[in-house]
């Protein structure tokens, strides 16, 4: 069994990278992505911690990013597989989302506040204190643990989530911009979720095929919990046309998304084994 989409504590997953090592060992899985948001500073200790419990951990990122229609910044989630670490214009870029994250913060706080609902930031750093990527999760986090909402999806669903009265924009690279600086660090690019929330009146077949003939899209994540059966068919259906690998992820957050149980979709070993081959062609680090 092979999860592609996992989360830890360096950003918004609720599990350290020693516990979500081990937890999916004890699930059964032969190997898993750690990708984290924005950030790959605990892909080594994963890596190494899986070598002792015979697991394999591929190195990971999930990218923020946006698609551009009309005027409308939608957001595209992008996971890079592979990249090379020391990528100076990959690096440059993950920063560049990470302080988008930071700076928002404090005008995010301030429209709670007005609603009613004081936190400082002391009180989500409480829930960030390994996160290299803080974001809106901590904050959910931070107002659970007040009394505010009840969960991470009330938070979102009232306060937090786009259009809601406390959503504070933020920078994001264009998808194709980051796909571009993926390949250049030598990885790959799958996209994530793609369909998610009837996203695929934004990201159309269309508009993944061009990603993919002119910007290398390697594959998109077709089997999702947030997938129904039906998008599932047909992005797989997609895939086949596009010539691009078909991805199958938990997008593990632990306590954080608590019905997105490791191995709950999974990527065949076939595909696992081409998307390494891929990344050690191009001269990435796997």
């Amino acid at each position: 069994m092979i999860d592609l989409h996992t989360h830890s504590r360096f950003s918004d997953g609720t599990d350290t990278v020693p516990e979500l090592v081990g937890a999916a060992a004890r699930s059964g899985l032969e190997a898993i992505a750690l990708t984290d948001h924005d950030t790959m500073d605990g892909v080594d200790q994963a890596q190494a911690l899986g070598r002792d419990v015979g697991l394999d951990v591929l190195r990971g990122v999930e990218m923020s990013t946006h698609l551009l229609v009309g005027s409308t910044e939608h957001p595209v989630h992008l996971l890079a597989y592979g990249c090379r670490d020391d990528d100076d214009d990959l690096l440059a870029l993950l920063e560049r989302i990470r302080e988008a994250r930071r700076t928002r913060m404090p005008r995010m706080l301030d429209l709670l506040a007005g609603l009613g609902m004081p936190l400082e930031i002391s009180d989500v750093e409480a829930w960030s204190d390994q996160a290299s990527s803080t974001g809106r999760p901590h904050v959910a986090d931070a107002l659970v643990a007040k009394g505010y909402v009840a969960s991470r999806d009330e938070a979102f669903d009232k306060f937090l989530g786009e259009s809601c009265p406390a959503y504070v924009p933020r920078y994001t690279p264009d998808v194709a911009e980051a796909l571009d600086t993926v390949n250049r660090a030598c990885g790959v690019g799958v996209l994530a979720h793609p369909w998610i929330r009837d996203h695929e009146t934004v990201m159309t077949p269309r508009t993944i095929a061009e990603l993919a003939n002119e910007h290398g899209l390697f594959g998109l994540e077709a089997d999702h919990p947030d997938h129904t059966a039906e998008t599932r068919q047909a992005l797989h259906a997609l895939a086949d046309d596009l010539g691009l690998v078909a991805t199958g992820s938990s997008d593990y957050h632990g306590a954080g998304k608590p019905d997105n149980l490791l191995g709950i979709c999974q990527t065949p070993r076939v595909v696992y084994e081409a998307i390494r081959q891929e990344i050690e062609q191009r001269g990435g680090r796997p």
